[in-house]
């Protein structure tokens, strides 16, 4: 299938097509780097509008991965995989076994797991024809199982750490306007409850909106009116690219710190923002948390191991942050410089250790 292989600023080490037409599976693996480790990121389902779309995604959210995973101080490379979502009906288990025998052929050089549109129960189909998957139920005690409230747990750290330094104050009183309900979304409005902030929300499914409203209190509005909505912070956790030109110019909140992956529509917004004086807190930074389970569950690491490594994820902002200050760059070009630098010395490196 013609997969756009466009030149890009740090072109991937290889894409592999997904063709099975026999289950329906459609889509694309990107390896975009395993010079620190095998290639891991999750694997994603979505209705595309085309195959080009869809590898177009998978080599943002790839290279996305291999800066994530080098910042976070892991021994993983970066890769990720779209999978075209079917017309239709259509046989999901033999969709994620044919996935699944995919991943089985390169031979541990790329190890899957949840994302967008899949699931724990996903993974463990995946997981009748190889073993390089995480994100399968947890055993007690131990990493595993939906990676999102480690998502969600490591944003909310890097938001108190960017409201401290941009507001000087925690999180009682902060108004968030969050956008997008998922898995993550719902569970970061939780600990943002908890921590006394104000909410206000945007999510299309008006069952689950409501339930934020009855559950936190929080105000509802649309994702257009979120943007220019009187909030201290915004918190983008749906898909990316939100942060466009236009979006820049009507946010209203002096903190960007979100879950979704590629809030910047181009790395020039997170230049403007900036200059605007919004603190935008690079989303691979503070959305590590899900791959920190998923590295856990994969290495054997303790629960204990993984909810330390997720609970330093604000210090790993705050070093970022200061990179950029001494360096006279916006938090974006820091954050990629660090990253650029730690696969170009193969060497993976927790800033926060």
């Amino acid at each position: 299938m013609p997969f756009d292989r466009a030149p890009q600023p740090h072109p991937p080490e290889e894409m592999i097509p997904l063709d099975d037409p026999e289950s329906g599976l459609r889509g694309v693996i990107v390896l975009h780097s395993t010079a620190l480790g095998p290639a891991a990121g999750g694997c994603r389902v979505w209705r595309y509008e085309n195959d080009r779309e869809a590898a177009r995604d998978a080599l943002r959210l790839a290279e996305g991965m291999s800066y994530k995973n080098a910042l976070a101080g892991l021994p993983f490379g970066g890769g990720k995989a779209v999978i075209c979502q079917p017309a239709g009906a259509f046989d999901r288990q033999a969709l994620f076994r044919a996935f699944g025998r995919a991943v089985a052929s390169l031979n541990g050089r790329y190890v899957t797991a949840e994302d967008v549109g899949t699931s724990v129960e996903d993974m463990l189909t995946v997981a009748e024809t190889t073993r390089h998957v995480a994100g399968l139920p947890n055993k007690l005690g131990a990493p595993g199982g939906d990676p999102s409230p480690w998502t969600a747990l490591g944003v909310c750290r890097a938001m108190q750490v960017a409201v401290r330094r941009r507001l000087g104050t925690d999180l009682q009183g902060v108004t968030v306007a969050v956008q997008g309900l998922g898995h993550v979304g719902f569970a970061l409005c939780e600990l943002l409850h908890r921590a006394g902030a104000r909410l206000i929300v945007a999510e299309p499914r008006a069952a689950v909106a409501a339930r934020a409203a009855a559950l936190f209190g929080a105000e509802v509005v649309t994702s257009h009116k979120l943007l220019a909505a009187e909030a201290d912070v915004f918190a983008p956790c749906a898909l990316g690219a939100v942060l466009d030109m236009a979006a820049v110019k009507r946010l209203r909140a002096t903190v960007v710190c979100g879950a979704a992956n590629n809030q910047l529509a181009m790395p020039q917004q997170g230049v403007d923002l900036a200059a605007r004086g919004v603190l935008y807190c690079p989303d691979y930074v503070v959305n590590a948390g899900g791959i920190v389970s998923v590295a856990a569950e994969h290495f054997g690491w303790s629960l204990a191991e993984a909810r330390k490594r997720v609970e330093g994820i604000g210090l790993r902002l705050a070093e970022v942050l200061d990179h950029a200050d001494g360096g006279g760059m916006a938090p974006n070009e820091a954050a990629d410089s660090l990253a650029q630098s730690l696969i170009a010395g193969k060497r993976p490196t927790s800033l926060a250790a």
